[in-house]
């Protein structure tokens, strides 16, 4: 039940921040939908504070997070002054539709959490990103600007562009936002970034359902229970718990911003278009305009797309050049203001893209045809129901339906169909493109066609759904006709919604109890430096969150800001399958897959996987990982001591069938077991090791000749755990 407790307690906190300034912010003539900005105002205050703190100087929002509760409250008391309290709760009750879908899109969202671990945690269906939010999270609650302890000031491997620290790359060029609500929050509700991150997630897409409404209702016109329909729709859509499954908060608060930015847009060129109503419409953009510098800040030069794209139009066909220019001038001053403070983020943007051109981000998304589109996808990995031509089936008569309703919007409102055209047109042209450029040049860029749809989906899904409308003409079988196209709508998002449910209930990739407890070697004076030789990314950036108080050194690039350097270390962290046993204390187990060495002890050397291996594999839920060799593989040995070390190495492993292993050092034939296809430790006796680097070679004895395996790869051995023991020299000196 904690889970839910600190949901909840989430949503309710951020509303109680965005309440007072959402009353503020809403234009006059919409002044009675304020509930609609309440969560958006909310994550913009919070984030303009951690943001002015963080300036400041001040040591992290632990140290002024309970502080500023006095801002809401103050801007709740004087938004009395504008609405009174019977007003304003006849204004919430108007919308108690649409937050009890928040409610159960917030509730349904937990749901797999809470099964999945009794206490707060952090999961995720593929995507590390999760570590990367939590590690700048942690950074702006327990750090101050000029803290330069630990990982914080290690120049050699934060540096990224023009930034030096830890620190300022939060504040310039990476998410900031995201991790610096994730930190306000977990400040006052005493949660750490690894108990917040996912639930933080969830609250994002819960939250934006409101926002959705809003674009269904007063950008398309819909009527109140239409845009309740299509808000629900978004929040239970796979395309947006795919967000929440892979951990992309930045992408939820991108998206909502987009809405909002949007829906100002074009309210202000429909309104008579003076000053005032320009600064009226600048409260929202301001707040539109803060949340997507501070997370998705390189969306900020495609932001105003769809607007334009319908402004743009109804300009030429008034022939309303002069209001053009005001309409545009309108749009950016405020934009123009947000980034003069929030300056760091803006001077950031060039090297921000510069990465991206560099990187190849992602991983590789299906594309979604117009039926998934619609989010009838066969679950959490987006792919289109193939089966029977299914796919194929659904988009066509989505594609009929589009037409049917194009056709009479176009006859009977023509400004609406219009507008529905202008905020999806450009989008998928963009869309379609970048798929095209992944499939061509075999790069992951339908990972960046995803990210645009997504963030502009809040925008389009209400123009894909004109058919909600088909009752226009009052026919008795249009109504019937309405209702099963909802039905089989919704009842599609709710199958493939399913599957990513029963996934996220199994889901590969959690903090669990081992990881948290590496956050006990912060406080041991002995463990000054580590070299994390974790092979996992999920694993290896979680410890380094866990661990920031301490230097830190990557054999492999960990995501920007954290470069692959010499292993400079007091001690090696091990994270995958092998782990040293060094006598005198000079090594350390730290549960059942991590163990820390001591680099100077005489006595210290390093195993690592060689060439030969697939991929760290194991169970969901599960403490069991292994790897398979492709046939024969090889470790790296580096004895960095002036003389050889005799060593003993215990194997946890298997064969498919009865196998001889051979273990040949630089060479030379050094022992030889057996293995069976049962899983056993396996001594092999003891060896001599010489000084400088070396390579041991497992060569497995020929296999009976069989078929090849369905998985379509040759097998060797699986490594469960390979220990490698130490033997004292006494003619060594000692620890």
């Amino acid at each position: 039940m904690i889970h839910f407790f600190v949901a909840f307690a989430v949503l309710a906190h951020v509303v109680f921040w965005g309440a007072g300034l959402a009353v503020w912010v809403m234009p006059w003539r919409w002044r009675k939908f304020w509930p609609v900005l309440v969560v958006p105002a909310g994550l913009a205050l919070q984030s303009a504070v951690v943001w002015a703190g963080a300036l400041a100087g001040l040591k992290g929002t632990n140290s002024y997070a309970l502080g500023s509760e006095v801002l809401p409250l103050g801007l709740l008391l004087l938004a009395g002054r504008r609405v009174n309290g019977r007003a304003a709760w006849l204004d919430v009750q108007r919308f108690t539709w649409i937050w009890g879908v928040v409610f159960v899109v917030l509730g349904v969202l937990v749901m797999p959490l809470a099964w999945v671990s009794k206490g707060l945690t952090t999961f995720s269906l593929g995507s590390c990103d999760a570590g990367d939010y939590a590690a700048g999270a942690r950074v702006l609650q327990e750090f101050a600007k000029d803290d330069r302890s630990g990982f914080l000031g290690l120049k050699e491997v934060v540096s990224v562009q023009s930034v030096d620290n830890f620190f300022d790359y939060w504040t310039r060029l990476n998410h900031f936002t995201p991790s610096a609500l994730i930190a306000f929050n977990g400040s006052v509700l005493g949660c750490q970034p690894h108990e917040l991150t996912s639930l933080f997630t969830m609250v994002l897409l819960a939250g934006s359902v409101p926002v959705v409404f809003w674009m269904a209702r007063a950008l398309l016109g819909f009527g109140g229970r239409e845009s309740v329909v299509i808000a629900a729709l978004y929040g239970l859509s796979p395309l947006t718990w795919y967000a929440v499954g892979h951990v992309a908060p930045g992408q939820l608060l991108a998206a909502m911003a987009v809405g909002l930015i949007t829906w100002s847009g074009v309210a202000l060129w429909r309104a008579r278009l003076t000053w005032l109503n320009a600064a009226r419409f600048a409260g929202v953009l301001v707040v539109g305009y803060w949340i997507l510098l501070g997370s998705y800040n390189f969306i900020i030069v495609i932001v105003l797309v769809p607007a334009v794209a319908y402004v743009a139009g109804r300009m030429c066909w008034n022939r309303s050049w002069a209001r053009g220019g005001r309409w545009l001038a309108a749009m950016l001053v405020p934009l123009v203001a947000c980034g003069v403070i929030f300056f760091g983020r803006v001077a950031g943007l060039i090297e921000r893209f510069q990465l991206l051109r560099t990187y190849d981000f992602g991983w590789k998304i299906p594309a979604l045809g117009p039926d998934g589109w619609l989010g009838l996808v066969s679950g959490p990995e987006l792919e289109p129901w193939r089966a029977a031509g299914l796919n194929a089936v659904l988009a066509g008569c989505v594609i009929l339906l589009w037409i049917w309703v194009g056709w009479r919007s176009w006859r009977q409102r023509r400004a609406k169909a219009w507008t529905a055209l202008a905020m999806t047109l450009p989008v998928l042209v963009g869309y379609v493109f970048l798929q095209w450029r992944g499939a061509v040049f075999g790069t992951n860029a339908s990972y960046d066609a995803y990210k645009l749809f997504s963030v502009f989906y809040p925008v389009m899904l209400p123009s894909f759904c004109g058919w909600v409308a088909l009752r226009w003409s009052g026919k008795p079988r249009d109504k019937r006709s309405v209702v099963a196209v909802i039905l089989l709508v919704v009842t599609g998002n709710l199958i493939g919604t399913s599957m990513v449910f029963s996934r996220l209930s199994t889901a590969p990739l959690i903090v669990d109890g081992e990881l948290r407890q590496l956050r006990k070697l912060e406080a041991r004076a002995e463990v000054t430096s580590l070299n994390l030789l974790v092979p996992d990314m999920w694993s290896r950036l979680w410890a380094h969150a866990l661990l920031l108080k301490k230097p830190q050194y990557f054999e492999t690039h960990t995501y920007e800001g954290r470069l692959n350097t010499p292993l400079r270390g007091a001690w090696d962290l091990n994270g995958g399958l092998i782990s040293l046993r060094l006598p005198d204390g000079g090594s350390e187990r730290l549960g059942a897959h991590f163990s820390i060495a001591n680099t100077a002890h005489p006595y210290f050397l390093r195993v690592r996987l060689g060439e030969g291996w697939y991929a760290l594999e194991q169970l969901a839920r599960s403490p069991v990982r292994w790897n398979w060799t492709r046939g024969d593989a090889t470790l790296r040995v580096d004895n960095p001591q002036a003389r050889p070390l005799r060593v003993v190495a215990h194997f946890n492993a298997r064969c498919e069938e009865p196998r001889e292993l051979q273990f040949w050092l630089n060479g030379q034939l050094m022992r030889t077991v057996q293995l069976t296809e049962n899983l056993d430790v396996v001594r092999v006796p003891e060896f001599a090791v010489p000084a400088g680097a070396s390579v041991l070679e497992l060569r497995l004895s020929p296999a009976r000749p069989r078929p090849v395996p369905a998985q379509g790869r040759p097998l060797g051995l699986a490594l469960y755990g390979l220990e490698i023991e130490v033997k004292r020299d006494t003619d060594a000196p000692k620890a």
